[in-house]
């Protein structure tokens, strides 16, 4: 999609290509290179990771969102330490999960678990895709292609043929899992505009599934997001209704810090393809919901608006989400209505420092790509 225009909503409510310059170099100085606020820090002479300043520890979340933001920036020596990082720590190439990266490590690299969160594969096969566009495959981990069709090979195959573990994907709904093997789904893993591309560039027999994915997963979102409030539960069932059982670490059946990227997701996958099968109101409904002061982002909720007695933990991480949503409400030189409410979304976010101190991780990754997206810089390579 080299000819591909992508919209600056920046631009759009009035900042200066000066301004907008500015705001992406502070985000960039302060996430990878500020002593005292980033998230990235280099490892020896060659690797790198991002840290969960919350957790102490490194995630493939992080690392493959570091990835992404790498190669969206131009970043290669950034890229390349972080998923040599991830290859040399995360990966697991015997047992159960072989093919699959162990989703929590020690800053020093020594695993904390053995198990994936499949949002960290989905992400590093994807980055690994751009940056073979963008600079050309190396030799080893850096034939960057060859290791995307890999991690999405063992998303798709595993326990076939003999070989030990669960997929990802479940091979009768085309569903995007929480965990390998799993009978639900979390609805902010959900990336249906990354799946129209694997399927022009996974292993060709796989690309048939990756577009039904694409389809499934965009009907998903209709189902899983409240009519009303457009808001969607951290973990919900294949018919896109909330959890409804306690899970070993609580129960995930509400409006919480992992729904949070489903809009920001509903939003780019807008931005990139705009196929749209009821998804795109959701962004909307949201906003609406929320009102018309940031008071609203500050406690959890029940997916039908409830609110609950339970503190946002990342009350930027959902301004920024929203903020990137927009991307799904399309631009008017008559300012309706729906394009103001967009608007007062994207400067509030505008004017919104980046997070600081020790819970800063997850809602700077997000503040991050919401930079990125709104200014037109998240794109397809």
């Amino acid at each position: 999609m080299e000819n591909k225009k992508y919209r600056n909503f920046f631009s759009e409510i009035g900042k200066t290509d000066e301004e907008i310059e500015k705001k992406i170099n502070e985000a960039v100085e302060i996430f990878f290179f500020d002593e005292e606020e980033r998230i990235y820090h280099e490892a020896g002479d060659d690797m790198g990771y991002l840290e969960d300043t919350g957790n102490h520890d490194a995630r493939t979340e992080g690392m493959s969102y570091g990835m992404m933001m790498a190669v969206q920036l131009d970043r290669k020596a950034i890229f390349d330490r972080i998923w040599k990082w991830a290859k040399t720590y995360m990966y697991m190439d015997q047992g159960e999960n072989e093919g699959y990266f162990a989703w929590s490590c020690k800053t020093d690299g020594t695993k904390n678990a053995f198990g994936p969160a499949p949002d960290g594969e989905e992400f590093f096969a994807m980055a690994l895709f751009f940056a073979s566009h963008r600079w050309g495959d190396g030799e080893g981990i850096f034939n960057y292609s060859e290791q995307a069709r890999s991690i999405l090979r063992a998303c798709l195959h595993k326990g076939e043929n003999g070989r030990d573990g669960k997929p990802m994907w479940n091979h009768e709904n085309h569903l995007f899992l929480f965990v390998p093997g799993s009978p639900f789904s979390d609805p902010s893993y959900h990336l249906p505009h990354f799946y129209e591309l694997f399927a022009q560039w996974a292993d060709e027999e796989d690309r048939e599934f990756f577009k039904e994915a694409a389809k499934a997963s965009r009907e998903y979102l209709v189902k899983a997001c409240h009519p009303v409030t457009g808001l969607n539960a951290e973990y919900a069932q294949f018919d896109g209704s909330p959890m409804d059982k306690k899970l070993p670490w609580g129960s995930f059946g509400d409006f919480f810090s992992d729904a949070y990227r489903t809009a920001a997701n509903i939003g780019l996958d807008a931005e990139w393809y705009g196929k749209d099968v009821g998804q795109y109101s959701v962004p909307l409904r949201m906003m609406k919901f929320f009102g018309t002061d940031l008071e609203a982002v500050r406690c959890a909720y029940k997916i039908d608006g409830t609110p609950l007695d339970r503190p946002v933990l990342h009350p930027l991480g959902l301004l920024a989400t929203i903020a990137q949503s927009t991307l799904a409400i399309p631009y008017s030189e008559e300012a309706d209505s729906a394009f103001a409410e967009a608007k007062k979304w994207v400067e509030w976010f505008w004017n919104e420092p980046m997070r600081k101190g020790e819970r800063r991780y997850y809602d700077n990754c997000l503040y991050m790509f919401a930079v990125l997206a709104l200014s037109g810089n998240y794109r397809i390579w």
